[in-house]
This record gives structure tokens, C-alpha cells and sequence, in this order.
């Protein structure tokens, strides 16, 4: 299982443990993790599963792809550098403890 932590506008923090090969975003909709409203499913058509990646975290994720980069435009203050969309982000052991922020809101 890979542990990740979100955390809220707020502060409050929920730790999920998820399956290998499920995305971010499908961990957090699982447990029901307020903030990620993902609208499109994860087919990437939306901007509603938008998170910052803790910045320890950011050079360990796959690159951003130029439609992810694209569908970042349609979020609520992205942030160049920290800014992804969690349905973009399959899980792996690698990222066992990764920590995100979530946006004040979604798109």
C-alpha cells in the first residue's frame, strides 16, 4: 500500500493508503477526501482534481504532459512549479508518503 497525505486549505490532513497502480485522484475519491471533486472521472477534461505537490515530492513524479499542462490553465491558482492534476499521477511504491495541498478550490 502507498500511504499520501492531503492537506486542506485549512490545514487538516487525511492520510489514505491505496493500491500500487491506482491514481491520486482515485484514492482520494475513494476516501472520500474533501477537495477533489474530479468532475471528469480522470480522463483528464478537467481541472477539478488540482493539487500542489509538496515541493520535496515534485522531481520524483513523471513529467507533466502537455494536455495536464493544458487543462492546468482551467484551475484555481495553479502554481507553475507545484501545480498537477492528481488524476494524471499513477501510484507507485516509489511515492510511498507523498504529501499534497489541496487549493482553496477547485476550478
Amino acid at each position: 500500500m502507498v500511504q499520501i497525505t492531503f492537506v486542506e486549505h485549512g490545514g487538516n490532513r487525511h492520510v489514505v493508503e491505496a493500491a500500487a497502480g491506482m491514481t491520486l485522484m482515485e484514492a482520494a475519491r475513494d476516501d472520500d477526501v474533501r477537495g477533489i471533486v474530479a468532475e471528469c472521472g480522470g480522463a483528464c477534461s478537467c481541472s477539478t482534481c488540482h493539487v500542489y505537490v509538496a515541493p520535496e515530492w515534485v522531481d520524483r513524479l513523471p513529467a507533466i504532459s502537455a494536455l495536464e499542462q493544458d487543462m492546468l490553465d482551467f484551475a484555481h491558482a495553479p502554481d507553475p512549479a507545484r501545480s498537477r492534476l492528481s488524476c494524471q499521477i499513477k501510484l507507485t511504491d516509489a511515492l510511498d508518503g507523498l504529501i499534497v495541498d489541496l487549493p482553496e478550490r477547485q476550478g
